[in-house]
C-alpha cells in the first residue's frame, strides 16, 4: 500500500491519500478524542502524541497536528493508516452525527437548495483539493452560516476564502445572499 502526502493551505494540517476510498461520498471530522469514538482509525491517530484533529474525507484523510514540524509526526502516521487499512477495520463504526443545521424559515427553502447546489457544485470539490470541506449550517436573515471542517478550520487563509471567495461567489448567484460566516 502506497498513500500519498500533500501539503494544505493550513501548515498545520496534512492531507494523506491512501489510494483507496476512505468514506466515500460522506466526511466526518474529530476534533478530539471523544469525538473519534465512532471510528477505528481516528481513535489510532488520536493516541498518536501531537494530533489534534482527524478529518476524513471522500478519499483522504487530513490531520492536524500541534507545535513542532511533521518530519517525526508524518511517519507514525503513515505506519497507522496503513496498518488500519490493511487490518480490515471499518473506518467508522456507526454512521457519524449529522452536523445540526439551525432552524430556517420555510421560505427560505428554495434560496437554501440554491445554496447547497452552489457548496456542492462549486465550492466543496475544490475545498476537499486542500484536505477540508465547507458544509451548510443555516441561512437566516441573509446571513448563510457555514461549518469550516479539515484542513479549512484554523487555516490562516480560510477567512479569505470564505469571505472572497464563498461569499461572493453566493452572492453573484443569489441576491438574498448578504454574508457568509463561519460557525
Amino acid at each position: 500500500m502506497f498513500i500519498q502526502t500533500e501539503q494544505t493551505p493550513n501548515p498545520a494540517t496534512l492531507k494523506f491519500i491512501p489510494g483507496r476510498p476512505v468514506l466515500g461520498d460522506r466526511t466526518a471530522n474529530f476534533v478530539d478524542a471523544a469525538a473519534a469514538a465512532v471510528s477505528p482509525l481516528a481513535r489510532k491517530l488520536f493516541e498518536i502524541e501531537g494530533v489534534t484533529g482527524v478529518f476524513l474525507g471522500g478519499n483522504f484523510i487530513t490531520v492536524t497536528k500541534a507545535g513542532g514540524d511533521w518530519q517525526g509526526l508524518k511517519p507514525i502516521i503513515l505506519g497507522t493508516i496503513m496498518e488500519h487499512f490493511t487490518s480490515g477495520e471499518p473506518v467508522l463504526e456507526a454512521a457519524a452525527e449529522a452536523d445540526e443545521t439551525m432552524a430556517d424559515d420555510p421560505d427560505d427553502l428554495p434560496v437554501i437548495g440554491q445554496i447547497k447546489e452552489l457548496l456542492d457544485t462549486r465550492v466543496r470539490p475544490a475545498v476537499a483539493r486542500d484536505g477540508g470541506d465547507i458544509t451548510f449550517h443555516g441561512f437566516r436573515q441573509g446571513v448563510v452560516y457555514l461549518h469550516m471542517k479539515g484542513s479549512c478550520s484554523g487555516c490562516p487563509s480560510s477567512t479569505a476564502t470564505l469571505k472572497h471567495g464563498i461569499e461572493n461567489l453566493l452572492r453573484h448567484y443569489i441576491p438574498e445572499v448578504s454574508e457568509v460566516r463561519a460557525i
